[in-house]
């Protein structure tokens, strides 16, 4: 099998749900069981890419890639398996308020281990206790201070911060587009690596909890029953995960390396999860080589 990472940034408030939640938000987001940290599942992507590649790769390789499908969409009588896999994108970088700079993009060495791991990097991840790392540039120190919500942490430049700001901006804005350049600074100099146990914390109380009505035409009150409240991963989260690409498992015999050419390199527009009619889930996907 062979695999390739890909980022996913969400550019307006995103919301890939459970179906209903057990504690006070109605609906909450999709999260990792042992870690409760945000997760976009495998299975909200690969239905969405396959009618987004459709006419970019064609229906011959949509269904060795995708498996076949019949006239109603359904997958249950296919004569094959699909030869793509999609992990889940795990959360990378979560922007949270900052009382200096606006936004801080926020990740933790729990998160860039994973990252480094899936992405074969050399890069040093040290454990950090009460301090925060950001980078030498860093629009969010208050002194030697950042602000993060309602949390004042102890803060400092270092190298480390840097590296990785430079790695996943990178990764993130390539260089060969208009404009990328001003992003990647923009960036980094928000970028801030947190304790584990802050940043834990952020995760569970930082994203977006939106409260939704229902009118009743008549009475021009909300309408019985019809109050609920729904939590969104904010604006400019940044996940990744791992595709990978099997040989095809239909009669074409084509090869995992010849498939996985045929996945976009370009950047992706598509929009994930539900809420779609408020504006919730446009993305932006992008693919890394593949190894």
């Amino acid at each position: 099998m062979q695999n390739v990472i890909f980022h996913l940034q969400n550019l307006s408030v995103l919301h890939v749900g459970t179906g209903q939640g057990v504690g006070v938000v109605d609906l909450p987001i999709a999260r990792a069981k042992a870690t409760n940290l945000p997760i976009v599942p495998g299975s909200g992507l690969k239905g969405v890419l396959r009618d987004e590649w459709a006419d970019k790769i064609g229906k011959e390789n949509i269904n060795t890639l995708f498996g076949k499908t019949d006239n109603f969409g359904k997958t249950d009588n296919a004569d094959h398996a699909s030869a793509i896999a999609f992990g889940d994108a795990q959360l990378l970088l979560l922007p949270i308020r900052s009382f200096a700079g606006t936004v801080a993009y926020a990740t933790c060495p729990f998160i860039l281990r994973q990252y480094k791991r899936d992405l074969r990097l050399d890069l040093k991840v040290d454990n950090l206790d009460k301090t925060a790392y950001v980078t030498n540039d860093s629009a969010l120190l208050i002194g030697d201070k950042i602000a993060l919500e309602d949390l004042d942490i102890n803060a400092k430049a270092n190298p480390m911060a840097e590296q990785w700001a430079t790695q996943i901006t990178e990764q993130l804005y390539p260089q060969s587009v208009a404009d990328n350049e001003d992003w990647q600074t923009a960036v980094k100099s928000r970028f801030v690596i947190l304790p584990d146990s802050v940043f834990s914390f952020l995760a569970d109380t930082a994203t977006e909890i939106r409260t939704r009505i229902r009118i009743d035409r008549a009475t021009r009150v909300v309408k019985n029953g019809a109050l609920w409240t729904e939590e969104n991963l904010p604006a400019d989260s940044v996940l990744w995960g791992v595709i990978g690409v099997s040989d095809a498992r239909d009669k074409s015999g084509k090869k995992a390396d010849e498939l996985l050419s045929l996945l976009p390199q370009a950047e992706t527009s598509l929009q994930i999860g539900g809420k779609h009619t408020v504006g919730r889930g446009l993305c932006r996907l992008l693919i890394g080589e593949g190894k």
